[in-house]
């Protein structure tokens, strides 16, 4: 199997959940061996995707070089990544990705009108060789071995239209389409309105997130999924988890898991090459990872 990009530039624009601005995006197909590669091109700024880029992950994944930041790329890269794409430019004139409808539905979309582009350099992907795991208290994340690639995510609430609720995703492009993409972020009343308080979720709404008081679920269509929370806690995940820079082969788990503690969990995973190895995909292997990604 080969490195993957796309076969045209596509742009968007949508509203920034922070500042509430309109935001352009667009993405272009890069070289082989490129890997994803951020600009703001209001400044000029190039940021290569990288854990060491990462400068904020407290309410989103941030990342950030030479003054400038994008904050927000966990729901566009979720995407990138379950489309397989290895080298992509991703360009923005402000400082947050688009929210779009606050799943990753949209991102699926653009990139279905680049289409896929097949490139001439064999694909890299990572095998987890040992497990590793980041603990905090009772939450954790863990990656393990494992001969393919499943998300194994569990949440608990203290919230009715929450409460406990978990997941086994078997990785595949389409699996993701169909369980993962249309999954909406979520968020609690009090918690937005706090946020706005400081300046924060000004493009925050019911059309891109799903509401939460006390009790119920505020957004009058209902969910998508009856377990929609969960299911974009996987979209997050395999958001974060591509910073790790490739496709992986591995199981992840996880128990409450954040953008802090995924940043965390690629950091330790990098930090000893004895917890992986990188393969160029061919035979077998390469069969199913074209399966996976068709």
């Amino acid at each position: 199997m080969m490195q993957l990009s796309i076969k045209k530039s596509v742009e968007l624009v949508g509203v920034g959940l922070h500042k509430g601005n309109p935001v352009r995006l667009k993405l272009e197909p890069l070289e082989e061996n490129s890997g994803i590669v951020f600009v703001r091109s209001d400044k000029g700024v190039s940021i290569p995707l990288s854990p060491e880029n990462v400068i904020d992950t407290q309410m989103a994944t941030v990342i950030g070089r030479e003054g400038a930041f994008i904050s927000t790329i966990e729901h566009l890269l979720s995407a990138v990544y379950a489309y397989g794409i290895d080298n992509l430019k991703v360009s923005v004139d402000s400082d947050e990705i688009p929210i779009m409808d606050g799943s990753s539905a949209s991102f699926c979309i653009l990139l279905d009108e680049a289409g896929i582009l097949e490139q001439s350099a064999p694909k890299k992907i990572m095998r987890i060789k040992k497990e590793v795991s980041v603990k905090e208290g009772d939450k954790y994340v863990t990656l393990s071995p494992s001969d393919d690639l499943k998300y194994d995510f569990r949440i608990k609430f203290q919230h009715p239209a929450i409460a406990e609720q978990s997941l086994v995703l078997n990785f595949s492009k389409e699996n993701y389409k169909e369980e993962i993409a249309r999954a909406r972020t979520f968020g609690f009343v009090h918690e937005i309105q706090y946020l706005q308080s400081k300046g924060l979720a000004q493009g925050a709404s019911l059309n891109n997130a799903i509401g939460l008081d006390d009790k119920k679920v505020l957004n009058p269509e209902g969910l998508r999924y009856k377990d929609e929370f969960v299911r974009h806690k996987i979209l997050d995940a395999i958001g974060d988890m591509s910073l790790i820079g490739m496709n992986f082969i591995g199981n992840y788990e996880a128990f409450a898991g954040s953008h802090d503690l995924n940043h965390k969990l690629t950091l330790a995973l990098l930090k000893d090459p004895a917890n992986y190895e990188v393969l160029e995909v061919q035979g077998a292997v390469a069969r199913e990872m074209a399966k996976a990604y068709a």
